[in-house]
């Protein structure tokens, strides 16, 4: 086991802004002319109108309107076992993110805890850390994970083993596309960690290899996005099969009716930490890309956009799964590198599209929604929104991929023009 488990042309993008404004991008300086305030843009399938003007914000404006939550502690203040700490110096992490600052000694307490925060701040760090404390201290303790995808799980078992390592703590993984088999196997180890999705978690509960009431802590994890995916029933027959003493962890970027009903039925007087959620990274660059022409003119737009030298590592979001293999597959022609990743990939696919971005091997990776939540790759330049999302939360899940750990990012969407 390890230590830690083209050619450039300038082109005109079809940018806008509001009437008036000027953009810098690509060292030039540009008008606009178009008012996309004029637009309130298109009606999404669920049922939300999105307001086009609000994917347009330069980064100095959304410093400008953040408000810093002051950090507290350090990483040594908090009641953390020695092992965890010597890992934490390894990793050369020093400072918590604000989740963290406030959520873990709240969750060292043995407090219910509800964790609002957006994409990319750190969630994972602030309910792992305390909960191995908890394991260290007690190995009769047992976590249950619910993640609502499987690069999600995944990316959460890597941090576990990270900052777990050589404490003879272990996990195992169960998700969808991968050998239920395999993963039965992992079980029959009794891991005191066991992350997975609710509908593998379903099935290996159904084959008795999983008991949910023997789990005395539980997270779940992005819960809205849980919700929106249609495991409301799944999460409740969980939630129901657990012990009544417990302690329940929720961490989600937003809060809909739906989740407050779960917290009023299942939470004990849980506490709130609410780290500007709901809202896009200050650090992002966010902007649109007019489209004046049938598919084959968006599509040369979106080639001409790409073969700009700053757009170094590309995440480009399409609506279908069909649509995505099929933009993939006409960008690899066009010379592009790219690989696509959506729900009916199976699992090792999955990871072979997702390591070779990762590794630079691709520069660009096509996705559907699947991929917004809990894909966490470093060095993303560019979120490109090759359709319009269909709620403004599925937008600040996608551009929450680039612009992280401090880094500027960009976010382009693609609209119609008028």
């Amino acid at each position: 086991m390890s230590r830690f488990g083209s050619r450039s042309q300038s082109v005109d993008h079809g940018f806008s802004r509001n009437k008036s404004a000027r953009s810098t991008f690509n060292g030039r300086t540009r008008s606009f002319s178009s008012n996309p305030h004029s637009h309130s843009g298109p009606k999404r399938r669920r049922g939300e109108t999105i307001d086009i003007s609000r994917f347009i914000q330069s980064s100095s404006a959304n410093t400008a309107a953040k408000v810093e939550q002051p950090i507290v502690n350090s990483f040594d203040d908090f009641s953390l076992v020695p092992e965890i700490k010597s890992n934490l110096k390894f990793k050369k992490y020093v400072t918590p993110t604000p989740i963290q600052d406030q959520a873990i000694n709240l969750i060292i307490d043995g407090r219910d805890l509800i964790g609002l925060a957006s994409t990319g701040t750190g969630k994972t760090g602030a309910f792992l850390l305390p909960l191995i404390n908890k394991v260290a201290k007690d190995k009769s303790q047992k976590v249950l994970i619910i993640a609502p995808t499987r690069e999600l799980a995944m990316q959460i078992d890597t941090e576990f083993r990270q900052f777990a390592w050589n404490m003879q703590i272990f996990s195992a993984v169960c998700v969808g596309g991968s050998p239920i088999f395999k993963q039965i196997h992992n079980l029959m180890r009794h891991p005191n960690f066991i992350i997975g999705t609710p509908g593998r978690l379903k099935d290996l509960s159904e084959r008795k290899n999983i008991n949910f009431s023997e789990f005395n802590n539980i997270v779940l994890d992005e819960v809205d996005r849980m919700l929106d995916m249609g495991f409301v029933d799944e999460i409740k027959r969980v939630m129901a099969a657990l012990p009544v003493e417990r302690q329940t962890l929720f961490f989600s970027a937003t809060m809909p009716d739906k989740i407050k009903d779960l917290v009023a039925q299942f939470l004990s007087n849980p506490v709130t930490i609410n780290i500007n959620s709901g809202t896009t990274a200050s650090n992002v660059e966010q902007d649109i890309v007019r489209v004046h022409g049938d598919k084959s003119v968006k599509f040369n737009q979106l080639s001409n956009l790409l073969r700009q030298p700053e757009l170094k590592k590309v995440l480009l979001f399409s609506e279908t799964k069909r649509d995505v293999e099929r933009l993939t597959n006409d960008l690899n022609r066009e010379g592009f590198k790219a690989e696509s990743i959506h729900g009916n990939k199976k699992q090792n696919q999955r990871v072979r599209a997702l390591t070779a971005f990762r590794n630079n091997e691709v520069t660009i990776l096509v996705a559907t929604d699947v991929a917004a939540r809990g894909l966490d790759i470093k060095d993303i330049s560019h979120v490109i929104n090759y359709t319009v999302p269909q709620t403004y939360d599925d937008y600040i899940h996608r551009i929450g991929r680039t612009g992280r750990e401090g880094k500027k990012g960009v976010a382009l969407t693609f609209v119609e023009a008028r």
